[in-house]
């Protein structure tokens, strides 16, 4: 359990602030801010800095904005964000900071083992994904959900963003940053109905840019553990 923030590197420490104050300023300047979604967006990011480092702290924070953010899509009736943060997410986050936590690399004890899929991994996830899609689109039918295909196509990629971090995958920047479009499709549309919410499309945006940096992070790593080997 390292304190993540003393191993940033200077590019990382510029992200994790630019990304800060952009997220501060643009719920500031809203006419209606909203405290929580300020401190779910703070929360997020810097959680995703610390995913960038595979550092277990990552996870633990993604609990809290998983919590967070399924009371803000409660308020606006996306019961799928909801269910799918809630009830999928937050436990698959505990599950993955024991994974991480247990799967420390060779190279730095602070940073998680990166793993490899295999065939099995693929078809687990392929399987699951579909059985996933079914029985949430069912659920968000009976609840009226608004926006109802992209809202199940958001739990989809969320759930495989998140099965692929307890694989510890490197993969699993991309499902997050393939959900972070979802959901900056999501909120404009309720951004249209409500302006409060256009603090949260901003945040995606620059969610989308971090995990996309982990990605590259990830790489990079991925290759210098293999050499570690």
């Amino acid at each position: 359990m390292y304190n993540p923030i003393k191993e940033l590197t200077k590019r990382e420490w510029f992200i994790w602030l630019c990304s800060l104050i952009i997220v501060l300023v643009s719920n500031l300047l809203t006419a209606d801010l909203d405290i929580l979604t300020l401190a779910a967006a703070l929360i997020g990011v810097t959680s995703l800095i610390f995913a960038a480092k595979g550092n277990v702290w990552a996870q633990i924070l993604m609990v809290v904005f998983s919590i967070l953010y399924g009371i803000i899509s409660f308020r606006f009736r996306y019961w799928g964000e909801m269910i799918t943060y809630i009830g999928m997410t937050m436990p698959m986050a505990v599950w993955s900071a024991i994974t991480w936590f247990k799967n420390p690399s060779e190279g730095n004890s602070s940073e998680v083992a990166i793993q490899k899929l295999t065939r099995r991994h693929l078809i687990w996830l392929t399987v699951s994904t579909v059985l996933v899609t079914v029985v949430f689109y069912y659920i968000l039918m009976l609840l009226d959900t608004p926006n109802i295909v992209f809202s199940t196509i958001s739990i989809v990629t969320s759930f495989l963003a998140a099965a692929l971090t307890m694989l510890r995958s490197s993969y699993y920047a991309v499902g997050y940053a393939a959900n972070d479009v979802i959901l900056i499709v999501l909120w404009v549309l309720a951004s249209l109905e409500n302006s409060a919410y256009i603090p949260v499309v901003v945040n995606f945006v620059i969610f989308f840019v971090n995990d996309m940096y982990g990605f590259v992070s990830w790489k990079k790593r991925e290759v210098r553990q293999a050499v570690d080997l």
